[in-house]
């Protein structure tokens, strides 16, 4: 079955840096957009970023854009979220998710699939 499996979040303090990665299994990873969300307490939850299968064209909320880097490593089955010059308002549990249809809209949630359990990031200011 398919599963999304986070890893990488923890306690930085503000203008931090972590790395979140993604281990994926169950499905043929190559052929899926992939894609961030996030959701801090008492908010709904908001997509941060988001990578087509090729590589290369990638997508972002506009409060990560310069801070944030997603990728993936299409030999590892695995996808990340590089997270520079953290804030506060960061802190959140994100969210892998497996994208349905490589060009459907990022930002609605109805066009993803499969979730990972999440992962908590918490900046410290």
């Amino acid at each position: 079955q398919v599963q999304l499996v986070e890893s990488g979040g923890g306690l930085v303090q503000t203008g931090g840096s972590l790395r979140l990665s993604c281990a994926t299994s169950g499905f043929t990873f190559v052929t899926y957009a992939m894609a961030w969300f996030r959701q801090a307490p008492g908010k709904e939850r908001e997509f941060v970023a988001g990578i087509r299968w090729r590589g290369s064209l990638t997508n972002y909320v506009d409060s990560v854009e310069g801070r944030f880097t997603i990728s993936r490593d299409n030999a590892k089955n695995t996808v990340y979220l590089q997270m520079n010059s953290l804030k506060p308002e960061d802190t959140a549990v994100y969210y892998c998710v497996r994208k349905m249809g490589d060009y459907s809209n990022w930002r609605d949630l109805n066009n993803y699939d499969h979730w990972g359990q999440g992962t908590q990031v918490t900046v410290s200011s």
